[in-house]
């Protein structure tokens, strides 16, 4: 499960192993290609309900280490 968080400021998106962050969240299979469609699509601002780019960094770095 990934959510949303602001902790720098700019919204980015994190996974949420335990499922305990606050907000909305979104489910996303662990592969990178799922991951590239999602970003194509723009399916996080949509699914989290959140305007603008955010960063999905932290997401690439826990698909590509799994």
């Amino acid at each position: 499960m990934v959510a949303a968080t602001t902790d720098a400021g700019d919204p980015a998106v994190v996974v949420d192993v335990r499922r305990a962050l606050p907000g909305r969240g979104a489910w996303l299979h662990p592969d990178v290609h799922c991951l590239e469609l999602a970003e194509r699509r723009r399916a996080f601002p949509r699914a989290l309900r959140l305007a603008g780019p955010l960063d999905t960094s932290a997401v690439r770095a826990h698909v590509q280490a799994s």
